[in-house]
């Protein structure tokens, strides 16, 4: 049984159809989604929504306020938020909603895995500096074994990216590898 379990992280409709970085990373993804289908690896993706009657959305926080004012691209109800239909998830293959940066904040992500005897996670997705980062430090936290696929993630900032990948996510104990190179070693 593998321990071992590809998140897919943020690369909804919306963003990838608006923001021409997410589009870029789809064949990275695509790639890895293949060889972990075909390795048996559970693959979990993760969607942002907030509710459109804004209830989720507190007057303090000024970046979650700014996405849900950005009209329907992020109100859960509307399917911008739905997996791009490149990647469309797989019958039986999980898809946890979250309404912050890290996909654990409030979500069973958690559950999903450790119900699974997963302990080590694959991160792909979008933004680098937020929900692979976000979700990163929150799963270092829970003592989760990291790999960053480095092409299958993206950042508005190029240089944001790259200091991510490059700098922190080493330094915080995670492999840093390319799709091709998780893929070869599967």
């Amino acid at each position: 049984m593998t321990t071992t379990a590809l998140i897919v992280g943020d690369l909804q409709a919306g963003i990838v159809d608006n923001y021409p970085f997410a589009a870029n990373v789809l064949p990275a993804v695509e790639r890895a989604l293949s060889a972990a289908r075909a390795s048996g690896i559970p693959v979990v993706f993760i969607r942002f929504g907030l509710r459109a009657s804004g209830l989720d959305v507190a007057a303090s926080n000024p970046l979650i306020s700014a996405l849900h004012g950005s009209g329907t691209l992020f109100h859960e109800e509307f399917p911008e938020t739905l997996v791009h239909p490149r990647i469309e998830p797989l019958p039986g293959e999980a898809v946890v909603l979250k309404r912050r940066a890290s996909a654990f904040a409030a979500t069973d992500l958690d559950l999903l895995l450790r119900a699974q005897g997963i302990d080590s996670i694959v991160l792909t997705g979008v933004a680098t500096g937020a929900m692979v980062a976000a979700t990163l430090y929150d799963a270092a936290d829970r003592d989760y074994r990291l790999t960053v696929l480095s092409d299958a993630c993206a950042d508005g900032e190029p240089d944001v990216h790259d200091f991510l990948i490059n700098r922190v996510f080493p330094a915080r104990g995670a492999d840093v590898l390319t799709s091709h190179e998780w893929t070869a070693r599967l």
